[in-house]
């Protein structure tokens, strides 16, 4: 075998009959998914690529190189790829994940909810009668609309470019960006204005939370930022739970009516029963559905399929994750 499916998860909604019957065709795929449970009692010294998706195994470099000694590369069908990446790279195999192709539906969905917030569809939601209509409208017009309205972005990886690239060029708004590791000419070639966390929290209408997951971004999201906030803003999370301080969100969503908090993702997740954000109506949670569903999961295996072809044939590969990427990315 030089290709194997390596997964401790399912991987059918991923990788789909196109994708396998590609596998078994060009890289000699036995049409079994191996756990790690496998790699004691299966000889695996002649393959060299390892497919796979969420449920990656978590191997230390020791293991890599004595169960999978030929192993060139790890083509990962899903998104962030912390948890296993450095012990391959660190046993000299490279490693590509479908991280673009996840980012596209989140982009999607983020840029969606900036544009109606923005509007006062989440503060419009739940109307019941023609009185209801009336208080909601006039609520609704406090809003500024999607012409010249401030939208802070958080985190300027992957995804924070895209929806930035998005924002500039299908709206006209106003784009603050904060992220450390952004070069100033990157930011001014995107259009959008760098600055600090502070000033995005208390002059953005919206603010969309992108930050890469790292010890460094856990509780970021200050109850003294929160707090700041204007009248009428949105605060929409799809980066990472832990990075917001939960207690705080909901004070501040408790005493501001007139904000809203979109929570895709949550710390912990899903959050426990009797949470009292559950209690808050302008705090709307949904169940981590940002990210590639369903049909949209093929994607990412076509993608990896694509770059280990490439990678193959010895053509100029696009999706490959390095060390020094790992310290900035989700």
């Amino acid at each position: 075998m030089r290709g194997i499916i390596l997964c401790d998860g399912a991987v059918s909604h991923v990788w789909r009959e196109k994708e396998l019957s590609a596998l078994k065709a060009e890289f000699g795929f036995d049409g079994r998914v191996y756990k790690s449970s496998d790699l004691n009692e299966t000889d695996f010294k002649d393959v060299g690529y390892v497919f796979s998706t969420w449920g990656m195994p978590s191997l230390k470099a020791d293991d890599i190189r004595r169960f999978l000694p030929s192993l060139k590369a790890v083509f990962y069908g899903a998104g962030s790829v912390q948890g296993f990446a450095s012990e391959f790279l660190s046993a000299g195999v490279r490693v590509f994940s479908a991280w673009q192709a996840n980012a596209v539906p989140v982009v999607e969905y983020a840029v969606s909810q900036i544009i109606l917030a923005n509007k006062g569809y989440f503060v419009s939601m739940g109307v019941k009668s023609r009185g209801d209509l009336n208080a909601k409208r006039a609520v609704s017009h406090l809003y500024p609309g999607n012409y010249g309205a401030a939208v802070g972005i958080l985190g300027a990886g992957q995804i924070g470019r895209r929806v930035i690239e998005r924002l500039k060029r299908d709206y006209r708004l106003e784009v603050l960006v904060f992220d450390p590791f952004l070069p100033d000419e990157t930011a001014e070639k995107l259009g959008a204005l760098k600055t600090d966390l502070k000033t995005i929290f208390s002059s953005c209408v919206t603010i969309s939370n992108h930050l890469a997951n790292n010890p460094q971004t856990i509780g970021i999201i200050t109850r003294e930022l929160l707090m700041s906030m204007p009248k009428r803003c949105t605060f929409i999370n799809t980066g990472r739970g832990a990075q917001v301080d939960h207690a705080a969100l909901y004070d501040a969503m408790k005493e501001r009516p007139d904000a809203a908090a979109l929570l895709d993702v949550t710390w912990p997740e899903p959050l426990d029963d009797g949470d009292p954000l559950y209690t808050l109506p302008n705090v709307i949670i949904t169940p981590h559905i940002a990210g590639s569903q369903e049909d949209e999961c093929e994607r990412m295996a076509e993608y990896m399929l694509d770059e280990a072809r490439r990678f193959d044939a010895g053509q100029p590969l696009r999706y490959e994750v390095t060390a020094e990427m790992l310290k900035t990315m989700a």
